[in-house]
């Protein structure tokens, strides 16, 4: 890594550690400090929804507001505290303010036996409840008597915020990126794509020239993303390429989630950008379950946005605890994952794409001259790479797709394609 790199990476670090302490949830006030940092850095306008709002079949949640809590025991020792570690609170609980038994505190306690030193986050969004997180370990030793639990908490109608960075290019066809930013103190699940992201569109800001339209979005995982397509459907046929950007700070193999049909051009993109870094990587198929890209690629939509990561969700065993902290993600880490993208992004700038003019069945390529020999080459050869090239210009895929799948050159698909492009059967798209 360079010094330049190694800026950027001390600079991803201050990022994150600024953003940890906030207690995000999918609305509210973590939100609102979360995109005003954003906004410190990139030009963002955020994009307000009220609660009750219709969202296809949901609809926008009340904001929940929380300005403190903690479980006392039976001696007056906190052995939860929400200025310690937001995690020990029950995303969204509402208010409480009881002195109960240990049997009836129990219901609200969430633990990880198999975790005992870590405290889980656990949400409850959609239902009026309330709890507290805590160790296992420090379950074990709670004795019996009169606990006092306190939420300074309620759940009332509001707005729901997304953060967006629209930086438009030569054209109106648009590249997205969203990063989710409903996640409390979770360092890798969260803050690391929400640092990537911002500082990958920081550089597309300063690129003089755009051929793409970028589109960025920061919003609450699941609802956020429903949310703005709900209300950008006029605009959503404008997405043509799209990147889910998360669990990108922990140290570990890059992990490519394909979209539904695994050939679009982000799917071929990613993965020769992968293939090019020379070091192990893994590409997944599309399944339903995950991040953002299950909204966006989803049947009425079908967006092409895959997703980026490093060790996926669930398979690292700090995910939604309290080991992922800031010790489980490292700067240079994230700047290797913002070079990555900008590679991705810079072979979209770059990919050079042409449509078939005459689409139907085979052009017929005698009446044009074109089984001449081109530099020695024989006819069979160069009506062959021809056909490979009429075929594949289909506008989804760029001569260097044609290339590798046909496994001629790109030099040689280059020099045909334009003749091709002379002879008036492909145009430059």
């Amino acid at each position: 890594m360079n010094n330049g790199d190694g800026e950027i990476a001390s600079r991803l670090e201050k990022f994150t550690n600024e953003l940890f302490p906030i207690c995000r949830s999918i609305t509210g006030q973590g939100v609102r400090e979360t995109l005003r940092r954003i906004g410190a850095e990139v030009p963002l306008r955020t994009l307000s929804y009220t609660s009750g709002t219709p969202v296809f079949d949901w609809e926008v949640p009340p904001e929940w507001t929380i300005n403190d809590a903690f479980l006392e025991d039976p001696n007056g020792q906190r052995v939860a505290d929400l200025r310690t570690n937001n995690l020990h609170v029950l995303n969204y609980s509402v208010g409480v303010d009881k002195k109960l038994s240990l049997e009836e505190l129990k219901p609200h306690l969430h633990t990880l036996p198999e975790q005992p030193e870590l405290i889980p986050y656990r949400t409850a969004y959609y239902q009026r409840n309330w709890g507290f997180c805590l160790p296992h370990a420090v379950y074990q030793r709670l004795s019996s008597g009169t606990y006092h639990a306190y939420i300074d908490a309620e759940v009332k109608p509001g707005v729901l915020e997304i953060g967006e960075c629209f930086l438009p290019g030569e054209t109106e066809d648009e590249v997205l990126f969203y990063a989710h930013t409903c996640h409390p103190s979770l360092a890798n699940d969260n803050l690391s794509g929400i640092a990537v992201s911002t500082w990958l569109a920081k550089w597309l800001c300063n690129k003089e020239k755009r051929r793409f339209s970028y589109r960025f979005l920061w919003g609450p995982g699941t609802i956020g993303s429903l949310t703005w397509l709900a209300h950008h459907q006029h605009s959503v046929a404008n997405i043509k390429h799209g990147l889910v950007l998360v669990l990108l700070g922990r140290p570990g193999t890059f992990h490519y989630k394909q979209t539904p049909f695994a050939d679009a051009p982000i799917d071929r993109i990613a993965a020769r950008c992968l293939r090019k870094r020379g070091d192990e990587h893994e590409i997944r198929p599309f399944d339903p379950y995950g991040y953002e890209e299950r909204q966006l690629c989803s049947p009425g939509f079908r967006l092409n946005v895959g997703r980026l990561s490093r060790v996926p969700h669930d398979e690292y065993p700090e995910y939604h605890t309290s080991g992922d902290n800031l010790d489980l993600i490292d700067g240079r880490t994230m700047a290797e994952a913002l070079v990555l993208c900008q590679q991705i992004v810079d072979e979209f700038e770059t990919r050079e794409c042409f449509i078939n003019i005459e689409p139907f069945g085979e052009p017929k390529l005698g009446k044009r001259g074109l089984y001449n020999s081109i530099g020695g080459r024989a006819p069979a050869e160069r009506v062959e790479i021809m056909l490979w090239i009429l075929n594949l210009c289909d506008g989804n895929h760029d001569l260097m797709d044609i290339a590798e799948r046909s496994g001629y050159t790109l030099e040689t698909i280059r020099e045909l394609a334009t003749e091709l492009t002379e002879r008036s059967l492909l145009k430059p798209i």
